[in-house]
């Protein structure tokens, strides 16, 4: 079998060759998206047993191989433009592709000598995942790319999964997927008894188990080949990935289980009308008869969309900033909504330091949507606090899923069962209701930082952490002026 380290290394060597070209690490990725799609295309099309031709051969492989100089580089772009036009999973990995590789020489090399020269099917599913995933985490690393922001560390996800416990009997979404960690992990976690699957469950498992949404083109095809090469979904079936904006509108289907981590910023793309009658201008107008309120708040606007997209009695985990606790007016309405209409059963305070986007604050909300009814769902809210006198930075002292240990243990599987600890704290329904616009911004650990001089972290980390306070400081001044101006008199 293919030593995946080997793999990782070779895939790297032609990283490096082609960045002296100007083609970063994500374009580099979404290059081999493409040659690694047709040359597995290929692979089971020319195989002896049951062969499956997946791409038309007009587009296929072969004729890349049979290609060279200039007319490679014509005949790339023209492969790439075809597919783009096909539907299901193949028009998701290839819409508005583009070749990048502008010298024909490298190209040859990378389509001869690195893509054919392996045999990717009869790699083992975690080896080929493996190796690309690890591309993918590079390119999050490049701060220039911008693609951290499309981005959920590791170890978080693999916590939150642990926490959620998807089964085969589940179905996953995740309304704004980036690269679809979330879902690979959760396709990943319920395929752990796959050897005792009926075959209904294994078909489950493949072709239906994760589903997400993705609002741009190239982080939506990432997060196709993703999972593909990971298992899950198939190259000549429908796409698991849809590429759209969320926020649009109700899709009409409910999911079992919601998992996310939605885009930072702070305005939405588009005009929301929520049954509150208030508007968020933009230029174009939409309407949301689902929403309780209307915000240009892009995290409260998919908090709201999850709590409709959730099923009764589903489960979901979402990754949202600080202001999304305390901010007022839409924020308020909010929190009292999902208190009293979810079980909003738990929250980890993450620490700062470990978001490829600098300046985040981030908490992790665990709440299951239930029936409609007249008493409060929520009785008691755990709050477990990894960030008072906790400091990570990428690179000197990364977040890693040890550290999440103690949470997850935590959290357990009955939460009638749980023990407060140092860090975790339950507060009850009709203390959070009390509190100032339903601030639950709680904490109450002392920073020892603060008192003890002699115990400061590191200088690079303390000058990390006063970045990301500056960086949240100026997201919440953003947020006020936003409010500000919304609530001022509107233009004719």
């Amino acid at each position: 079998m293919t030593d995946p380290r080997r793999l990782v290394n070779k895939l790297w060597a032609y990283a490096n060759v082609l960045r002296d070209d100007g083609v970063g690490t994500i374009d580099y990725t979404e290059q081999l998206t493409y040659l690694l799609f047709l040359k597995m295309a290929h692979e089971r099309a020319t195989r002896p047993l049951r062969p499956e031709r997946i791409v038309p051969d007009e587009y296929s492989w072969q004729r890349l191989l049979d290609a060279d100089g200039t007319g490679l580089e014509t005949e790339y772009s023209r492969i790439l433009q075809g597919l783009g036009r096909e539907p299901g999973t193949l028009g998701v990995i290839f819409r508005k592709a583009q070749n990048r590789v502008q010298d024909p020489a490298k190209l040859k090399r990378l389509i001869h000598d690195l893509v054919d020269a392996e045999q990717w099917s009869q790699t083992g599913v975690d080896i080929k995942g493996d190796a690309y995933e690890s591309l993918l985490a590079k390119g999050a690393e490049d701060v220039k790319s911008g693609a951290g922001q499309y981005f959920t560390p590791r170890a978080i996800i693999d916590a939150i999964v642990d926490c959620i416990r998807p089964t085969v009997a589940d179905t996953v979404t995740d309304p704004a997927c980036g690269t679809g960690g979330f879902l690979l992990q959760a396709f990943e976690y319920a395929s752990r008894d796959a050897a005792s699957f009926t075959p209904p469950q294994r078909e489950h498992l493949q072709k239906k188990l994760v589903h997400g949404v993705e609002l741009v083109d190239g982080t939506a095809r990432l997060a196709a080949m993703n999972l593909l090469l990971h298992g899950a979904g198939e190259a000549n079936g429908p796409s698991l990935i849809e590429v759209k904006d969320s926020l649009i509108a109700d899709p009409g289907r409910r999911w079992s289980v919601v998992l996310s981590n939605p885009p930072f910023g702070r305005k939405s793309s588009l005009t929301m009308v929520g049954a509150d009658g208030r508007e968020a201008r933009e230029d174009l107008e939409i309407e949301r008869q689902d929403f309780v309120v209307t915000t240009s708040n892009k995290q409260l606007n998919f908090l709201q969309h999850i709590a409709t997209i959730l099923d009764i009695n589903g489960r979901a985990a979402v990754v949202l900033p600080d202001n999304v606790l305390f901010e007022g007016g839409a924020g308020e309405t909010l929190r009292r909504r999902l208190l009293k209409d979810f079980d909003l059963h738990t929250m980890l305070r993450l620490p700062t330091g470990i978001f490829y986007a600098g300046g985040v604050k981030a908490n992790v909300l665990f709440f299951d949507k239930k029936p409609a009814g007249e008493r409060p769902w929520t009785t008691k809210l755990w709050i477990y606090d990894l960030r008072t006198n906790q400091h990570f930075t990428l690179k000197q002292n990364p977040l890693t899923r040890a550290h999440l240990d103690e949470f997850v243990e935590s959290f357990g599987s009955d939460n009638d069962a749980r023990v407060e600890t140092e860090r975790f704290k339950a507060f009850g329904y009709d203390e959070l209701i009390a509190r100032d616009k339903v601030n639950l911004d709680i904490t109450w650990l002392r920073d020892e930082s603060l008192e003890d001089l002699d115990n400061l972290p590191a200088p690079e980390v303390i000058a990390r952490e006063i970045v990301d306070d500056l960086a949240a400081a100026l997201a919440e001044f953003d947020a006020v002026a936003t409010a500000l101006e919304e609530g001022g008199p509107r233009r004719p």
